[in-house]
């Protein structure tokens, strides 16, 4: 790396005018990120005609620090009311919200934030000196090789279901079936449509996971005879958060930020996978997993470091390559576009001060996280002190709204609703909510994934083990499957 230019690449950073945005978008981030619905990729489509009249520095400057600052943003409603901002902090509710529920709002908040900054930096750091060779690795991943990590993503979330892998799997393909409605992508024939315009491109799952998490939870907590159940708030200042505690998850968090890099990298992935992948491998591996689902602190460390550190690297692929690594930096891509760079191999030649510039607005919008976030615990919780009738109004209202600016159609409104009813049953009969939604992000993943790679091996599904990769990923799917029924049989046995 040369030195010199990274020092002017920090001096065009600290032009008051680039701090300023850089800020401005931090907030702006935090704040759509936290609005179900609205996401990272909304929230920087809204920002995208400011750029307009900015130079290209402040321009992608501003969209990157969104970007930053959303996903982060979405862990907020996704640990005090069960309703995840953006689809990267689905994996947030499932501990976040238990702790808030007991009184942890605040330590749950503190270690989003922290894992956030520690994801974030770690990914900055990573696309400084390993940009190229990531980039090269990312292009040598074959289709075989996402399928077998989608199949992957999938077995790991399925011990979620509650303790009943049955209903966790059938949840989960329950979410890869509607993931299928829609114009097939290869064949361009209508699937599960019945003739409906509106269901040509498919089902957007947000207004589905809005449903399922937000509205099925309101019922769940109104129907729900115990009314102390309501009364959640009672204290919260049992969870205080300390920056020690962060630092007793440290292996978590670095392993999760090693799967995020390596997901984030990977084009078509994203945040998501990464968030639910580290959590998998973060309940597996520790020595009490029966404890993840129920307020479980790596439960939150492991998805927002993973997610966080994703966001970042995913720029990777999209500066380099040319080749958006989600879809938020897909709208970056094109911003760039509209601002007359061309991203591909020649940015590191032509101009190097922006890419790193870029690399560093990301850097100081990933410190100023954890000093703004935890400045913003306090005000955060306060939300929780208020009656659980005016919660579950304000969480009604952010959902109706979610679900319609996903793209200003009524019918989200009703898959909301329905969904909603979908997520109370699930609930009350112990499918698995986290596994249907899973199912839904990772379905297209899946089916595009090995349709190519069966279209260019003359459908020949013995060719998937020609790669040592997918095999080792499958080997470990059904392992994760297959070695907790056995341990229970050997359990019951004695």
């Amino acid at each position: 790396m040369d030195i010199n230019l990274l020092k002017d690449s920090f001096l065009a950073v600290l032009e008051p005018m680039n701090l300023m945005l850089i800020i401005i978008g931090l907030v702006i981030g935090i704040f759509l990120g936290a609005l179900p619905g609205i996401g990272s990729s909304m929230a920087i489509v809204l920002a995208l005609p400011f750029t307009y009249f900015l130079d290209v520095l402040p321009a992608i400057a501003l969209l990157a620090t969104i970007y930053v600052g959303s996903s982060y943003g979405g862990s907020i409603t996704a640990i005090l009311f069960n309703t995840p901002g953006t689809p990267e902090a689905v994996a947030t509710t499932f501990d976040g919200y238990p702790m808030a529920q007991d009184g942890k709002a605040k330590k749950a908040l503190g270690l989003a934030i922290s894992s956030s900054a520690f994801g974030g930096v770690f990914a900055v750091i990573l696309m400084f000196f390993l940009s190229s060779a990531l980039s090269e690795v990312a292009f040598k991943i074959h289709s075989s090789e996402y399928f077998a990590l989608a199949i992957l993503g999938m077995t790991v979330i399925s011990s979620l279901g509650n303790n009943n892998m049955v209903k966790a799997i059938i949840s989960g393909l329950i979410g890869i079936f509607i993931s299928t409605i829609g114009i097939d992508p290869l064949t361009s024939t209508d699937r599960f449509t019945f003739n409906t315009i509106e269901l040509m491109n498919g089902v957007n799952y947000i207004p589905i996971m809005i449903g399922a998490f937000a509205l099925g939870e309101v019922f769940s907590q109104i129907t729900n005879k115990d009314s102390n159940n309501l009364n959640m708030t009672s204290d919260v200042s049992k969870g205080l958060f300390k920056f020690k505690d962060f630092f007793v998850y440290k292996w978590v968090a670095i392993k999760s930020a090693v799967i995020g890099s390596l997901l984030g990298i990977l084009p078509g992935t994203g945040g998501s996978v990464a968030a639910f992948v580290s959590y998998g491998v973060a309940m597996k591996t520790d020595k009490n997993p029966e404890e993840f689902g129920k307020g479980k602190a790596a439960g939150v460390v492991a998805p927002e470091t993973a997610n966080n550190a994703a966001a970042g690297v995913s720029m990777i692929p999209t500066m380099i390559l040319g080749i958006p690594g989600s879809p938020t930096t897909a709208v970056i891509l094109a911003a760039l576009v509209l601002q007359g760079v061309q991203p591909g191999p020649q940015l590191i030649a032509d101009q190097p001060i922006l890419l790193y510039s870029i690399f560093l607005a990301m850097l100081f919008a990933s410190v100023m996280t954890l000093v703004a976030g935890r400045a913003g615990v306090q005000v955060f919780t306060y939300l929780l002190k208020a009656p659980y009738a005016i919660i579950a109004s304000l969480i009604i209202i952010l959902s109706l709204l979610g679900a319609y600016a996903t793209n200003n159609d009524l019918l989200n409104v009703w898959i909301m609703l329905l969904f909603g009813v979908v997520g109370y049953l699930m609930k009350i009969y112990n499918y698995s909510i986290p596994s249907l939604i899973l199912g839904i992000v990772l379905g297209p993943l899946m089916e595009k994934s090995l349709r190519r790679h069966l279209l260019i091996n003359d459908g020949s599904y013995l060719s998937l083990f020609q790669s040592p990769v997918t095999v080792i990923l499958l080997a470990i799917s059904v392992a994760i499957v297959v070695l907790p029924m056995i341990t229970s049989k050997k359990k019951l046995a004695k």
